[in-house]
C-alpha cells in the first residue's frame, strides 16, 4: 500500500525498527549513503559540494553523506552553526566522524559550490526557521545552484506541507522509507523537485504497528476493487448511473458528467431532464438514455428501478429550494449518490440539513466533490491545520466521502482514511473539469466499487486522463481519452 507517514509515525517507524536490531547510527549511515549517491548521479566527480547542516538528525545525514562524498573524491565544504543538538547522538557520532573543516552557515554564499545539499531541517520541523538559516535559504532560493535536499525541503512541515517562515526551493529530495504528506500537498510539493524514497532497512512489518490512515493516491491503493468487465457480465452487472440536468439553458455539465460515467464503467446511463430541456439534450445524446424528470418527484420515479443504483446531482443544477428537494429524493432513494457544485451550495448556511439527511441513511455511499470555494460555502473557514485534516474533519462531519479538489486533490473517509493525489497537470483548470470528474465517480459507484475506493479511483483516472489529452484539454476531451488510460491500467496488472 502507498502509505505516507507524518513526521511522527516515521518516528515510530524508526523506533520500531532500532528496537527489532539496526541502530540508530545504521539506519542514519544508510540515509547518508542515500543522498550520497543522489548526488553522484547528478554532480560530475570532482566537483564542488556545500553541504550545509542543522543541529539534528537531518543534520547527521548530511555529515555522514559529506564524508562519503570526500571519499569518492568531491570537493566538500560543510557549514554549520555549531556540534549537533546533544539529544541527537547519532548526529553527534556522525559529525565527529568528519575530519574537514566545518565553516558557519553566514559564510554559505553562491560561489561555495555548484551543488548544495540541504540538510538543515526535516519534516519534523515544528517552529518558523528565523535568523541566520533563514537568510541562507534566502540567499539559496535567489542562487542558481542545484539543490538535493535530505528528507524534505528545510522549512517544509512533513504533516502539513506549509512552509515554517520559509522553506528550501530544492531541484531533488531524498526521503527515507515513506514520503510525508507534506511531500504531496501543497506548496510543500512545489518545493520537493524530483523526490526519491530511499530503502534504509526499514521493513513493511512496522506498518501494522503503527497502521497508517494516510495513503498516496496510486492504484496500488484501490487496484484490487476496481470494477474491470467481466467476461460473464452484461450491463446491468455494471450498474445503472443517473445524472441530473439542468434546465434549458444549463444542460451542458450535466452531459459532461453522464458521458463520464459511462465512460468509466457504467453499464447504462441516464440523463434525468426537465421536461423543458429534453429536445436540447435529446440533440445531443446517442449512448446515453434520456428520462423525462418532473422536479423532485420525477426523480423519485427514476430511482424507484433499483437497477438505477447511483446518481450524480449537481452539475449547472442551479441552487435553491428545487436542488435541495432532489438531493433528499436521491439521498432516500437507495442509489449511490454523488453531490457536486449547485447540490452542495444549496446548502450554504444549512449544512447541518444535507449532513443530517446522509447520516439518516447511513451505509449508502455518499460522496461530496466541493472545489475550494464550494468546501468554505458547505464547511466553513477550515481550522485545520491543512488541507488533509480539513478534509478528514469534513468526512467525519457529514458521514460521507469528501473528495476536496484542487492539484493536491484530498479524498477522505469518515473512517479517518485519507489519499492524496499528486497526478493532476495544471490544464485540468478548465469549466467542465469537475463535471467530468463527478460523473467518473458516479460511474464506478454504479459499477459497486465501494465510496472511498471509487472516489480515489476517480480522481486518479480524471488525473490520469488529463495527462493523456495534454495542454489544450477541454473537458470533452476527458471521456474521450479515458478508454487508454483504463487499458494502462489493466494491462499494469
Amino acid at each position: 500500500m502507498p502509505a505516507l507517514l507524518t513526521p511522527t509515525e516515521m518516528a515510530e517507524a524508526d523506533r520500531l525498527t532500532i528496537a527489532a536490531g539496526p541502530s540508530g547510527e545504521v539506519l542514519m549511515a544508510r540515509a547518508g549513503l542515500a543522498v550520497a549517491d543522489a548526488v553522484s548521479r547528478s554532480a560530475p566527480l570532482g566537483g564542488r559540494v556545500a553541504v550545509v547542516c542543522g543541529p539534528g538528525n537531518n543534520g547527521g545525514d548530511g555529515y555522514i553523506a559529506a564524508r562519503i562524498l570526500k571519499h569518492r573524491g568531491y570537493r566538500v565544504t560543510l557549514f554549520a552553526d555549531g556540534p549537533p543538538d546533544s539529544r541527537a547522538a547519532d548526529a553527534a557520532a556522525a559529525a565527529a566522524e568528519w575530519h574537514g573543516p566545518v565553516e558557519p552557515l553566514s559564510d554559505w554564499s553562491e560561489g561555495s559550490a555548484g551543488l548544495v545539499v540541504d540538510a538543515l531541517y526535516g519534516a519534523g520541523l515544528s517552529r518558523d526557521i528565523t535568523g541566520v538559516a533563514a537568510a541562507l535559504i534566502a540567499r539559496l532560493n535567489r542562487s542558481a545552484c542545484r539543490v538535493v535536499a535530505v528528507d524534505i525541503p528545510s522549512g517544509i512541515d512533513g504533516a502539513t506541507g506549509q512552509p515554517r517562515g520559509i522553506a528550501v526551493e530544492a531541484d531533488e529530495t531524498v526521503t527515507f522509507y515513506r514520503r510525508k504528506p507534506g511531500h504531496l500537498l501543497m506548496p510543500g510539493r512545489l518545493h520537493c523537485g524530483t523526490l526519491r524514497a530511499a530503502d534504509i532497512g526499514i521493513t513493511d512489518e512496522v506498518l501494522a504497528t503503527i497502521a497508517p490512515k494516510t495513503f498516496a493516491n496510486e492504484p496500488a491503493l484501490w487496484r484490487g476493487l476496481f470494477p474491470f468487465p467481466r467476461v460473464t457480465a452484461h450491463k446491468y452487472d455494471r450498474g445503472h448511473a443517473v445524472v441530473v440536468s439542468g434546465g434549458l439553458a444549463e444542460t451542458g455539465a450535466a452531459r459532461l458528467a453522464a458521458r463520464g460515467a459511462l465512460r468509466a464503467g457504467a453499464g447504462l446511463v441516464t440523463l434525468a431532464s426537465p421536461p423543458e430541456a429534453l429536445s436540447v439534450n435529446a440533440a445531443h445524446l446517442t449512448a446515453i438514455m434520456l428520462a423525462r424528470m418532473a422536479g423532485a418527484t420525477g426523480l423519485n420515479e427514476i430511482l424507484a428501478d433499483p437497477r438505477r443504483n447511483a446518481v450524480c446531482l449537481g452539475p449547472a443544477l442551479g441552487v435553491g429550494d428545487s436542488t435541495r428537494a432532489l438531493v433528499a429524493e436521491a439521498l432516500a432513494s437507495g442509489a449511490a449518490t454523488v453531490l457536486d457544485a449547485d447540490a452542495l451550495t444549496s446548502f450554504a448556511g444549512e449544512a447541518d440539513r444535507l449532513f443530517t439527511g446522509i447520516k439518516a441513511w447511513a451505509g449508502r455511499p455518499v460522496v461530496l466533490t466541493p472545489h475550494a470555494g464550494e468546501f468554505k460555502r458547505l464547511f466553513g473557514p477550515a481550522e485545520a491545520a491543512s488541507k488533509l485534516e480539513a478534509a478528514r474533519a469534513a468526512a467525519a462531519l457529514s458521514g460521507a466521502v469528501v473528495v476536496s479538489k484542487g492539484p493536491d486533490t484530498v479524498v477522505a473517509a469518515p473512517d479517518g482514511r485519507a489519499a492524496i493525489a499528486a497526478n493532476a497537470p495544471p490544464w485540468l483548470a478548465t469549466a467542465g473539469s469537475g463535471d467530468v470528474l463527478a460523473g467518473i465517480v458516479t460511474g464506478l459507484l454504479a459499477a459497486r466499487m465501494p465510496a472511498f475506493e471509487a472516489a480515489c479511483a476517480g480522481v486518479w483516472l480524471h488525473g490520469e486522463a488529463g495527462l493523456a489529452a495534454g495542454i489544450g484539454l477541454i473537458a470533452e476531451d476527458l471521456p474521450e481519452v479515458l478508454p487508454t488510460v483504463l487499458k494502462a491500467l489493466l494491462a499494469a496488472g
